[in-house]
């Protein structure tokens, strides 16, 4: 018999295992690269209000968008690049309008106590943000165009070359907007003298426009099969006008507001995977300037400024890791971080501002054992000192168990401590900084659910989870009596709610289809100084936290032809601490559905896509914030092109 020789195209194999001992008790999200591919024209914000559990609050299109992670406040996620801390050392969080997804290899999401293995003071979750080696890439360039309503206009390029040792990426990115959309303006209106209605007038969205343009790049060196070397750099550029809330009467020339944000981060490490061990040396520095003007015209003069605010902020980190698998049931990790943060923070007008610095020396232990393929725990220990100072000690237990042998069904629980300190605005802004607050202290526990099965070709992934988190000190900022906000502490804030997902791909012949989604129920309610009198905000949901929400993506394609539908949900959210039911304090109910279809085919060595989005696509009226309005139905052009 005569041997035959066949040539096949390459496949990728990818296996999932829900049963490690490393993610015992571990609730982690993953988003799955085609979503990346598919939003990679958008900002972060826009892809995990759609595709995650968590909730964004947006001020507005290209405006700022900071995260609720189960209920928690924009500083209680912890945000990493590439193992790198990116939260503002000022105000302690991210604003995820400024990260574009198409930097983005890699993202997960670490849920409540998860956190604690990547930073302290996640009382909400963590988010990780990742690039990773395309040793097998050889040369290529990617470029992405999109065009859109708004005098919207945005442009990737991406090109890679090396091999099996060496590789180099590069990445650059451009987005600008008008933005002046045109909406009903029900923050004004004027009574009809002839029926004595009340009339919205249609405005536009003026001085709203935004600009962003950044590099990305990255180098891996392998000088042998175990070692890999790495340096990434990111530099962005970020200069945007904000708009007026819609309640503003006052002149044009009046309280024109623009922002300037200008970032460099740097991340270099080295690992070495040895066969049951590995050792990981990084350091990383990050350094922002933020330039906030409010400005008027005045006849003669110009622009006068009435606010010149001017902050830098710097970051050096430093970690040390190491991990040691003593046999295939039990492994140890320890991990060594050492942090510096530097700012300076000056008004020009007002001749007010601080300078503050943090020096942060943290230790995690990790135990993880398993039994028998049928139990998994989970055991960390987080040490701080903060300025030389000790902070109480954060331990974590997690637990899985395999409900039934061989099955991905698993039972999850984990009971932990976590601890934040206030960030250097809640001590030190002027005017309002208050030196006295005491740190945060979260208690919390959560249990749940996952499933995974395969069979003929596709996959079904769902997990439930309920959580609660116990939080002492809140630290949440107010008006005061001065004329300004300061911050203060409520004595508790209890978080809690249940989270469900689900996961379905597969495929039939040459239709692939996917299915993604996402629904959680949160109380985040105050419990603050009960002896009070009056406090009006006893008990109740704390500001834009919606009890429900929830988002659906289905996606099929056949023969090169696709279509993307995206549904997001979200119930009432209230802007005061007291709840009250007026519209005026109430953001009411809205429901938000988008629409993709395109084409992919080849030219030869050239790969094209084609893709036309249609955003709001029943043009529903609605506000992510009070005052600051959203676009209606609007459209977006987007080729893409892989050589």
């Amino acid at each position: 018999m005569q041997d035959s020789l066949f040539h096949i195209q390459d496949v990728e194999i990818r296996a999932e295992r829900m049963f490690r001992k490393e993610n015992a008790g571990i609730k982690q999200t993953v988003v799955d690269s085609a979503i990346l591919s598919d939003k990679a024209n958008v900002s972060l914000s826009d892809l995990l209000s759609k595709n995650t559990g968590v909730f964004i609050k947006n001020h507005g299109r290209g405006a700022l968008a900071t995260a609720s992670f189960r209920g928690t406040a924009p500083s209680h996620t912890r945000v990493n690049w590439n193992g790198i801390s990116i939260n503002s050392p000022m105000a302690g969080m991210v604003d995820f309008s400024l990260i574009p997804v198409y930097i983005v290899d890699n993202l997960d999401l670490k849920h409540g106590a998860a956190s604690i293995g990547e930073n302290g003071g996640g009382l909400g979750g963590s988010i990780n943000l990742g690039n990773s080696a395309r040793w097998n890439g050889g040369t290529g360039v990617r470029y992405i165009q999109g065009v859109g309503s708004y005098s919207t206009f945005n442009e990737f390029l991406q090109a890679g070359f090396g091999g099996s040792r060496f590789r180099a990426e590069t990445r650059l990115y451009h987005n600008y907007s008008k933005n002046d959309f045109t909406f009903v303006n029900r923050g004004v209106g004027i009574p009809d003298p002839a029926t004595g209605k009340v009339i919205h007038p249609v405005d536009t969205n003026d001085n709203a426009s935004y600009l962003n343009y950044g590099l990305l790049q990255e180098f891996y060196f392998r000088p042998r099969s175990k070692h890999v070397i790495s340096f990434k750099y990111w530099g962005q550029n970020a200069s945007r006008t904000i708009p007026r809330p819609t309640t503003y009467e006052g002149p044009d020339h009046a309280n024109l507001n623009n922002q300037l944000d200008t970032d460099h981060r740097l991340a270099a490490d080295w690992i070495y995977y040895g066969e049951r061990d590995r050792v990981m040396l990084r350091s990383g520095y990050a350094d922002k300037n933020l330039v906030y003007t409010r400005e008027n015209r005045v006849s003669g003069l110009g622009r006068v400024p009435v606010i010149y605010s001017v902050s830098r902020q710097r970051s050096l980190v430093n970690t040390i890791s190491y991990a040691r698998e003593l046999r295939h049931d039990i492994s140890l990790e320890g991990k060594l971080d050492v942090n510096h943060h530097g700012v300076v923070s000056r008004d020009t007008v007002s001749r007010e501002g601080y300078k503050g610095s943090r020096d942060e020396v943290s230790i995690l232990a990790t135990v993880q054992k398993g039994f028998a393929d049928r139990l998994n725990v989970k055991v960390m220990f987080r040490q701080e000192w903060v300025d030389g100072e000790r902070a109480p000690l954060v331990p974590f237990l997690g637990l899985d168990y395999r409900l039934i042998k061989g099955r991905e069904l698993i039972l999850k629980a984990n009971i932990a401590r976590n601890y934040q300190l206030p960030t250097l605005n809640d001590l030190n802004w002027q005017p309002g900084g208050n030196p006295d607050l005491r740190p945060e202290q979260g208690f919390s526990t959560e249990g749940g659910m996952e499933y995974r099965q395969e069979f003929a070709g596709h996959l079904v992934r769902t997990g439930v989870t309920v959580f609660r988190s116990d939080i002492k000190d809140w630290i949440i900022w107010i008006p005061s009596l001065k004329g300004y906000w300061e911050p203060k502490n409520i004595e508790e804030v209890v978080a809690s709610g249940v989270e469900c997902d689900l996961q379905v791909r597969g495929q039939a012949g040459k239709f692939h289809y996917r299915v993604s989604g996402n629904y959680a129920l949160t109380r985040s309610v105050s419990f603050g100084e009960s002896r009070t009198w009056g406090d009006a905000s006893f008990g109740k949901q704390l500001p834009y936290i919606p009890l429900h929400s929830g988002n659906l993506m289905v996606h099929a394609s056949w023969r090169g032809l696709f279509v993307t539908y995206q549904y997001n949900a979200y119930s009432e959210r209230f802007t005061t601490s007291s709840n009250d039911l007026s519209l005026r304090h109430r953001m009411v109910p809205y429901f938000m559905n988008d629409m993709t279809a395109g084409s992919a085919f080849r030219i030869k060595k050239t790969e094209i896509s084609v893709e036309l989005k249609v955003y709001n696509l029943l043009n529903e009226s609605y506000q992510s914030i009070l005052y600051r309005p959203m676009p209606g139905r609007n459209y977006h052009l987007v080729i893409k092109l892989k050589i």
